[in-house]
């Protein structure tokens, strides 16, 4: 499953980095739900994931790189990310590693949520 997972992951972050998100949604299950990091809460669904990219990205400029995995003895699967946002003008506003936990279905990624520290 790791492997599977670690494909499906990397292919998720690199779509995201490179603002393609098609290709990043497809990664997803169609009832996915995701955080609003800077806001908190979440949003659920491909097209509610779409409306929250597209306005963030009009506020800030975040680079996502999974450097670690792990999966949890609950099933669960732990990346460690290297994550570098920055405003549109490029003044760091963060970096560095946070975790973010998914949960799969389907061998979709069905939730993420976040843990710092």
């Amino acid at each position: 499953m790791i492997p599977h997972f670690e494909k499906l992951i990397k292919k998720a972050y690199q779509a995201f980095n490179a603002r393609e998100i098609d290709t990043a949604l497809a990664t997803f299950h169609p009832d996915v739900e995701w955080p609003k990091a800077f806001e908190g809460g979440y949003v659920s669904g491909h097209d509610e994931i779409r409306k929250y990219w597209t306005r963030q990205w009009t506020e800030i400029n975040p680079i996502v790189e999974p450097v670690g995995f792990y999966q949890r003895p609950n099933g669960t699967f732990e990346v460690t990310v290297h994550q570098i946002v920055k405003d549109l003008q490029g003044n760091l506003i963060f970096d560095g590693k946070v975790k973010h936990i998914y949960t799969l279905e389907d061998d979709l990624l069905r939730k993420m949520a976040i843990e710092i520290g």
